[in-house]
């Protein structure tokens, strides 16, 4: 078994919606559309095969991209901020794409490769609108223990 990586990526920007609702939402607040839109065109303009729009999701939204041969998801989206006024973080999550039964099997946390998150990361860091970048494992993001994330996958 390979080497566990960060697959959990949580940052700041105010370059991205979070306060306009759109009609196309499933939910007021499935904002990350321009986020993603904004993702696919990075990773398209680095060469890297990508959706060409993304997926909505009830909380958010999600598309599919390639990176060393195999297929994974990047899914988005926006938790509020606690404090009145504040911008809130964008968290997104990288899973293999498996397909219906992949997914009904489970197996989507497994076998990310981890040109994944660093792709991920190279477009995020290199982007002044990005501020406050953390990595996180799974395990530890799941059990609230945020504080143990890295500033880079």
């Amino acid at each position: 078994m390979g080497a566990e990586v960060r697959t959990i990526v949580s940052f700041t920007s105010t370059a991205f919606n979070i306060t306009e609702p759109k009609g196309y939402f499933v939910n007021a607040c499935c904002f990350g559309d321009d986020l993603a839109k904004w993702l696919i065109r990075e990773l398209r303009t680095r060469g890297v095969n990508a959706d060409n729009e993304p997926g909505q999701e009830d909380f958010g939204w999600y598309f599919n991209f390639q990176v060393m041969g195999a297929p994974h998801t990047l899914v988005i989206g926006h938790s509020p901020s606690l404090v009145e006024g504040g911008e809130g973080t964008w968290v997104g999550w990288i899973e293999r794409y498996r397909g219906l039964l992949g997914s009904l099997l489970g197996v989507r946390k497994h076998g990310i490769n981890p040109a994944a998150p660093q792709t991920l990361h190279s477009i995020l860091s290199s982007s002044p609108q990005i501020r406050d970048i953390r990595w996180h494992f799974r395990r530890d993001f799941d059990k609230g223990r945020e504080e143990r994330g890295a500033p880079a996958p």
